[in-house]
């Protein structure tokens, strides 16, 4: 499999971690779109949130429970933080490893 993510968990690509446990790693967007970009993936390789099973539902919930921790410790939790899953290629998405966007720091514009 060539997944950034995967190697990214794996080790053998570098990253700017900020938060892993058995289940799931944080770090910094390498292209980022807000001062505060960071990263929230599972470390199961899971393409799409269309190939979501009900076994991954504690998974998910995970996921978000990640993010919320993550723009706490950022310091943007009280401001404000977008929270951004981009589902295939019309949707935006680009790398298929699901993952969490989180966006903050700014007044962010658009998607009201």
């Amino acid at each position: 499999m060539d997944c950034i993510f995967c190697k990214i968990i794996e080790g053998s690509i570098p990253s700017k971690k900020v938060f892993e446990n058995e289940r799931i790693v944080a770090f910094h967007d390498i292209q980022p779109a807000a001062p505060v970009h960071i990263l929230v993936i599972p470390k199961k390789h899971i393409p799409t949130m269309n190939d979501v099973t009900a076994e991954d539902d504690a998974l998910i919930a995970e996921l978000f429970a990640v993010a919320r921790q993550i723009a706490q410790e950022q310091g943007i939790a009280e401001s404000g933080y977008r929270l951004v899953n981009n589902v295939g290629s019309e949707g935006g998405q680009v790398v298929y490893h699901l993952h969490l966007h989180v966006l903050g720091g700014a007044k962010l514009k658009g998607l009201n």
